[in-house]
């Protein structure tokens, strides 16, 4: 070390720096805003993957007719194949939009927790009560 010092010209300094605590701060909770904004991120990302590789479909489609090399059609049927995954992802991401906003509407809106003490008898009535006034 000490060469390395004399070669760089340079005095060597020894720095004692405390450790800083890490502080985790809690992510806010999701909002639609952000759920909407995330589904159309990825909405359009996924239309972009879709649409460039249709292009390079038709590309190496082309190309394979041209050349008729099996190694051209290998990455035609690959990037089919990914072209149609992307496709089915944006099919699922509909289905988790559908599914996250109808968790939200049914979520209940009050809870309240009642205990019947009593016979089945008297159950049986009250019940029988409550029918005949909603009637």
């Amino acid at each position: 070390m000490k060469q390395l010092d004399k070669a760089f010209n340079i005095t060597p300094e020894v720095v004692n720096e405390e450790p800083k605590p890490v502080v985790r701060e809690k992510p806010d909770r999701l909002t639609k805003d952000d759920v909407s904004k995330d589904y159309d991120y990825t909405r359009g990302n996924l239309y972009s993957i879709i649409e460039k590789g249709q292009e390079a479909i038709d590309g190496i489609l082309e190309l394979a007719q041209e050349t008729e090399q099996p190694r051209a059609y290998e990455v035609a049927g690959q990037l089919i194949k990914s072209v149609s995954d992307a496709t089915d992802k944006l099919m699922d991401l509909q289905k988790k939009l559908k599914d996250v906003n109808e968790e939200d509407k049914k979520s209940p809106t009050n809870v309240t927790n009642a205990l019947f003490v009593g016979s089945t008898a008297e159950l049986a009535k009250m019940i029988k009560q409550e029918n005949l006034k909603k009637e």
